[in-house]
């Protein structure tokens, strides 16, 4: 004895947004990721510098250790 399955109702498919409403979207997250990047930016560019120092401070006491052996 077989049943004929249940037929699964789905809610109609939502009206495609108009384009102006998807470019206010996407415009609205390019700002937003311009934001973000623009301080992981400045993050980066801190980090570099004191890296740079570092390494400038290394080379100098490297070079007075290796004058001072001479």
């Amino acid at each position: 004895m077989s049943i004929p399955r249940r037929r699964i109702l789905r809610p109609a498919p939502s009206p495609i947004p108009s384009n102006h409403h998807q470019t206010q979207k996407l415009r609205s997250r390019l700002e937003k990721e311009r934001a973000s990047l623009a301080r992981w930016m400045s993050r980066l560019r801190r980090a570099f510098h004191a890296v740079e120092k570092s390494q400038l401070r290394l080379g100098r006491i490297e070079r007075q250790i290796a004058r001072l052996e001479d």
